[in-house]
């Protein structure tokens, strides 16, 4: 990725914002409840043997897709220029004729940055839990209130789907309004505590691993970790969204950022939202803080080798 700050130069034109503004006007009276993700979703099967149908897999996609980008997961109205990219690749390890399937699933999602082209990632994701069972052409569908079926490896498959959309809705609210995402990272957290159970399924629980679906919730959930929606909003409102119009102002709210995740990371050691937020975010740090003043450079880069110990080379290099 080349520079933030350059990135950041692209003006938008008064009469091109009015017809964004207009045309999202217009959307918003045509569509009053738009459904609120832009998803694409990729099944691959090339690790599952061939005696498997493929067509049971493109079936799996579509149904996907059709469940994410159809279905309203909140009560806020969204036009099409709202709706939050996203990205999901299921990586399906195994399946039997029974329709018994494992896999990985990688989860991504992105932010729009105001007055440019330039998106930036709100949430990414590998999640190695995944086991459900699919058969062709099965209805799917999620209801909060019953989130558990008849069986619960069916069961499984809309639920965690369902976790990551909340998670995904309550990153994309924080980014916007100070704690406005808290209603769904809750609404994530109902989904752990209501999750299907089995001998095969894991990721739902806090004794499965130190960082999976459990502990995700618990961290956008737990009092003490109260500071992460401030993070969140201080990186992406008070941050990126004003580097074209006050980039000095922009980079005081990214260093305060900064240094909120020292703390939180001094204070709570090895949170798995601090490892989340921070991993994905290299070369946009680098990109915002090249072309800060020395004293704010120097500082990040301190700062920045704490955090993000896998990337401290780049910033030793470039800071």
């Amino acid at each position: 990725m080349g520079s933030v700050n350059r990135l950041f130069k692209l003006h938008i034109s008064p009469q091109i914002k009015f017809a964004i503004l207009f045309s999202g006007l217009l959307l918003c009276t045509l569509y009053s409840y738009s459904q609120e993700f832009n998803a694409k979703v990729t099944v691959l099967s090339q690790q599952v043997q061939s005696t498997i149908s493929k067509s049971i897999f493109t079936n799996l996609q579509t149904q996907l897709t059709n469940l994410i980008n159809n279905k309203a997961w909140t009560k806020d109205k969204y036009s099409q220029q709202e709706r939050i990219l996203c990205n999901f690749i299921l990586n399906i390890s195994s399946a039997d004729n029974e329709g018994y399937m494992k896999g990985v699933l990688t989860v991504q999602a992105a932010r729009p940055i105001y007055n440019s082209t330039y998106t930036s990632q709100l949430f990414n994701y590998q999640d190695n839990d995944i086991v459900f069972r699919y058969l062709p052409n099965q209805n799917m569908d999620f209801n909060e209130n019953r989130i558990t079926g008849t069986d619960p490896l069916v069961s499984n498959l809309t639920a965690v789907f369902a976790f990551y959309l909340d998670v995904i809705l309550g990153y994309n609210y924080d980014s916007f309004g100070l704690n406005e995402g808290i209603p769904y990272f809750k609404k994530a957290q109902n989904i752990v505590v209501s999750a299907p159970t089995s001998t095969d399924i894991t990721g739902w629980q806090s004794f499965n691993s130190l960082r999976n679906r459990y502990w995700i919730s618990e961290n956008a959930n737990n009092q003490r970790y109260n500071v992460l929606h401030n993070i969140i909003y201080n990186y992406f409102r008070n941050g990126l969204d004003n580097m074209y119009s006050n980039k000095n102002q922009a980079q005081s709210s990214l260093y305060q950022t900064l240094s909120q995740l020292q703390q939180l990371n001094v204070q709570n050691p090895n949170t798995m939202f601090v490892q989340l937020f921070t991993q994905l975010r290299s070369p946009e740090f680098l990109g915002i803080f090249t072309a800060a003043d020395q004293q704010t450079k120097s500082s990040a880069k301190s700062l920045l080798m704490d955090l993000d110990p896998a990337n401290s080379s780049k910033y030793d290099s470039n800071l």
